[in-house]
């Protein structure tokens, strides 16, 4: 079973959640199946490997630029004497506030940037970013800058980190458009791009206050439209899709840890526990507990039998 990974043992700074190092893997180290609660963005300066993303498996390469979003499962898998060569940017999306991107001139959302290039998760890795010239240099040397800013916490470090992610999201957002433009793919339709950004944003902030009234003014949507297209692209409707992800969210922190439901609860974005344990009940079948415990036998069985 994949481990979830948690950002207070990896996003150590609540004023600042990001990290970034520079990380070599081979075929005695690398890591087993597993997700995590923030975005990881993902550089690859030199080798190759089969990187195995939800189940299945893509080469990568030097040049390959992707992202795994929250609780997506993932690992690399690397034959021996082959390396992999890494620069990992992680971060929370709250990073970059909207304010921030206000005052600076930027229209469009901070969610934008880092989805419009990694949109379809079915597709992604088909999508993904391969740099190779000067964008791969460009690229590389904006992510050895902040690697430098990071590891200093020199005075204004936080607010240089954030200017420079926020460079790092547009280039590769522009990278990307201007790969499309050259594509003989057919455009997409404006209404699926834009059900892919909402569900996006849902899925990194499904622990937070999430009002379809904020949805429509941040995605420039009136109500009516956003309910419409949404149902007609997904099958459901926000709210629908909102209570999905948080209780898959849910299954990944009862099977991962040790946490009582109540604390569950609020992690996913739940007030109120015994409408969490209803809504729980009515998606799985069974309470958080008896899921937990359903799982925790069936797991031990499998030991036994091994």
């Amino acid at each position: 079973m994949a481990r979830h990974l948690h950002k207070s043992q990896f996003l150590h700074e609540t004023e600042c959640p990001f990290n970034i190092g520079f990380y070599v893997h081979d075929a005695e180290r690398i890591t087993s199946d597993h997700s995590h609660d923030f975005v990881e963005l993902v550089y690859v300066s030199d080798g190759e490997a089969h990187h195995w993303f939800e189940g299945r498996s893509y080469p990568i390469r030097a040049g390959d630029v992707f992202i795994i979003n929250p609780g997506e499962v993932h690992s690399y898998k690397i034959q021996p004497g082959r390396r992999l060569e890494i620069i990992n940017c992680l971060f929370m999306p709250e990073l970059i506030s909207e304010a921030m991107l206000r005052e600076l001139g930027v229209s469009r959302s901070m969610d934008y940037f880092y989805v419009y290039p990694f949109l379809d998760a079915r597709e992604r890795f088909h999508h993904r970013l391969n740099l190779d010239g000067t964008k791969m240099e460009e690229i590389g040397s904006l992510l050895k800058a902040m690697i430098v800013e990071w590891e200093r916490h020199r005075g204004g470090y936080t607010t240089i980190i954030r200017l420079q992610l926020l460079q790092l999201l547009i280039m590769l957002s522009r990278f990307y458009a201007e790969g499309a433009c050259s594509d003989d793919r057919p455009a997409e339709k404006e209404s699926t791009v834009l059900v892919r950004r909402i569900n996006g944003f849902l899925e990194r902030h499904f622990d937070q206050k999430l009002a379809v009234p904020d949805l429509c003014a941040l995605f420039s949507i009136s109500n009516r439209q956003l309910n419409r297209v949404f149902k007609q692209e997904t099958g459901m409707t926000v709210t629908e899709r909102i209570h999905h992800i948080r209780i898959e969210r849910a299954k990944q922190y009862l099977l991962d840890g040790r946490d009582k439901v109540i604390e569950i609860a609020h992690k996913v974005g739940y007030d109120d526990p015994s409408f969490f344990t209803q809504l729980f009940r009515r998606k799985a079948g069974c309470s958080p507990g008896q899921f937990r415990e359903l799982h925790a036998k069936s797991n031990r069985k499998t030991e036994v039998i091994s």
